[in-house]
């Protein structure tokens, strides 16, 4: 069956000093295929997925302890590993200092 309902993972970054500063703009990494932008084309691939995006799909249905890869995925991004870049479609910072 398919839920009525879909929750979603985003992962964003922010360059501001303060995370928690009301006025802190924070960017969303944006994966090839995974739902997100409304306006964006919608991704083709079939029978086939992006395992990756697959993932975030299913993540969204539990907790980040039970999917404890989720971090490794953030502190990569933090890190901004060119392997781990290269399966999103964009990087809000890229030639930017990281965030």
């Amino acid at each position: 069956s398919i839920t009525k309902e879909r929750t979603e993972v985003v992962l964003q970054g922010t360059s501001s000093l303060d995370p928690n500063d009301p006025t802190a703009v924070w960017e969303e990494y944006d994966f090839k295929c995974k739902p997100g932008d409304l306006k964006r084309r919608p991704c083709f691939i079939t029978p086939y997925h992006y395992r990756l995006d697959w993932l975030m799909w299913f993540a969204a249905f539990q907790t980040y302890e039970q999917n404890e890869w989720i971090i490794h995925l953030a502190g990569k991004l933090l890190a901004q590993e060119e392997e781990t870049l290269s399966l999103m479609a964009t990087n809000p910072f890229e030639g930017r200092a990281p965030p």
